[in-house]
């Protein structure tokens, strides 16, 4: 027999599963759901010294008295924190981890740190800015009815479910969060499944893109014994999806699931879509410039990368096919086109990456082989947030801002990353600045809500926004789609920017 020990996340209990425990039952599993110390009905035991070795001790105690043989484990949100540290103590118990929902925390993180939202780690790092009564800093306030998206997507609860997940909700102790997690490896060789909930932002798709950057600390994604399953759900698939997802929770105890490729198992990408001759480039510290044959000063496309991309990824954005593929084609048809590599390594990262992108452009604009009067900014996929403060306050010298394929407002696990950054709001104040938009019609759900956000306010004040729809392209399609369904979008896209800088 297989027994399930199901462990949730911030403000909840074991009541949160109550309806897939019973699925998992009916199926004939032993079910265990966890109510860690300070939550749920044991709220009454938190205590200034409730932290996250409190509810690590929680898991490790029940686990202790399972006596089926095989343990799956399972950590939603904050709760893959206790999980991994209870399993790290007993891999022997331990048949499948799955992280449900939940970031990849490693030896000495807190919880804190997969935490976007400002207002929440604002909250966390000075207490006093709390909701509590006097003298229960220790403890953070569980969110109000319209504070729960700052944890994750809600637009799929009803209005029965976010009213249970609120009543019943328990203030968090603050020392789970901030106190970091301590493992010793022996958790590193057990089995995992990842359940990504795509109206969250998350997705198979980009794990696998995440993988291919060649970072390390994801290699390890690439074992056979490693699964993923999507849902169409937001943060809480327990109360929205909860027959869906113990049916994806038997078959990852099965062992079953998509594997993802190693990186040399792979199909070579495709070529950039449109043939561009090979053009002379500059490189000055974090920017590379394609310099077309001109003897006057020429307009300039500024292109800006997605993200987050890890940091030490080799090669860097500017070296990739596509950004290759995109400063030529501007030189070749008599801009500069200029490429940056800005540090956009996590969520959090945003100021620093606008800090990048406005040195870039400064660094640009000064150039004597550049009009600095005629300048374009192009942003891609989660570049696209970095697009909001040239939308809210254009200036003179800006002729068009594009964006392909691309995040126009903070998805929902992200918290609200800040208000500077979204696009969706921003563009009320653009005026009549020309946003040139390549819409794709194969795009993550989470990604494309963002995008109709975006044109639906665009057209109530009446910005001047061309969309281009790419209806057979996915996200990233320069080196993923066959060249002939997007070349045309990508011809279009690229007319339209140098129009605007032309005329």
């Amino acid at each position: 027999m297989t027994a399930f020990v199901l462990v949730s996340g911030t403000y909840t209990g074991g009541w949160v599963w109550r309806e897939v425990a019973a699925r998992l039952q009916e199926s004939g599993a032993e079910v265990h759901s966890v109510t860690l110390t300070g939550m749920g009905d044991r709220r009454h035991l938190a205590g200034p010294g409730t932290d996250l070795e409190t509810h690590v001790q929680d898991v490790v105690q029940l686990i202790d008295h399972v006596e089926a043989p095989d343990v799956v484990i399972v950590g939603h949100c904050y709760g893959i924190h206790p999980v991994l540290g209870a399993a790290d103590r007993r891999p022997e118990r331990i048949s499948r981890i799955v992280y449900l929902n939940a970031g990849m925390p490693e030896d000495g993180d807190p919880a804190l740190k997969s935490v976007t939202d400002q207002v929440v780690r604002d909250l966390l790092l000075k207490p006093e800015g709390g909701r509590g009564e006097a003298g229960d800093d220790w403890l953070l306030p569980s969110p109000a009815p319209d504070e729960w998206q700052r944890w994750g997507g809600v637009a799929d609860l009803s209005a029965d479910a976010l009213e249970r997940l609120t009543s019943l909700a328990a203030p968090q102790p603050r020392a789970t969060l901030t106190q970091p997690l301590r493992l010793s490896g022996a958790v590193a060789g057990l089995p995992t499944t990842g359940v990504l909930c795509t109206a969250n932002g998350a997705s198979i798709a980009l794990v696998e893109s995440l993988v291919g950057f060649g970072d390390p600390r994801l290699q390890s994604l690439v074992d056979p014994r490693v699964t993923f399953f999507e849902l169409d759900a937001g943060h809480w698939p327990m109360l929205s999806c909860p027959d869906e997802l113990a049916a994806v929770l038997l078959r990852a105890a099965a062992g079953e699931g998509h594997r993802l490729t190693a990186k040399e198992d792979r199909p070579p990408a495709q070529p950039f879509p449109v043939d561009v001759p090979e053009r002379p480039r500059e490189r000055v510290g974090r920017v590379d410039l394609y310099l077309p044959d001109a003897d006057e000063p020429r307009p300039a496309v500024v292109f800006v990368h997605g993200g987050p991309v890890p940091a030490g990824v080799e090669p860097t954005p500017r070296d990739w096919p596509a950004f290759l593929g995109y400063g030529r084609y501007a030189a070749s048809l008599g801009a500069v086109g200029v490429t940056v590599d800005h540090r956009l390594h996590d969520l959090a990262d945003y100021p620093t990456a606008a800090e990048d992108v406005a040195a870039a452009i400064e660094l640009v604009r000064a150039d004597p082989r550049v009009d600095g009067d005629r300048i374009a900014l192009w942003f891609f996929s989660g570049g696209g947030p970095l697009s909001a403060d040239w939308l809210a306050e254009p200036p003179g010298w800006l002729r068009c801002v594009a964006a392909t394929y691309p995040v126009l407002a903070p998805l929902p696990g992200w918290g609200v990353v800040g208000p500077r950054f979204r696009p969706a709001v921003a563009v009320r104040t653009a005026g009549r600045l020309p946003i040139v938009l390549t819409r794709v019609g194969l795009e993550q759900p989470a990604l494309a809500a963002t995008v109709e956000e975006f044109v639906a306010a665009a057209e109530e004040c009446q910005a001047a926004v061309e969309v281009i729809d790419a209806p057979l392209a996915h996200h990233g399609f320069e080196t993923m789609d066959p060249p002939e369904h997007v070349r045309d979008a990508v011809q279009h896209a690229m007319r339209s920017v140098l129009g605007h800088l032309r005329g």
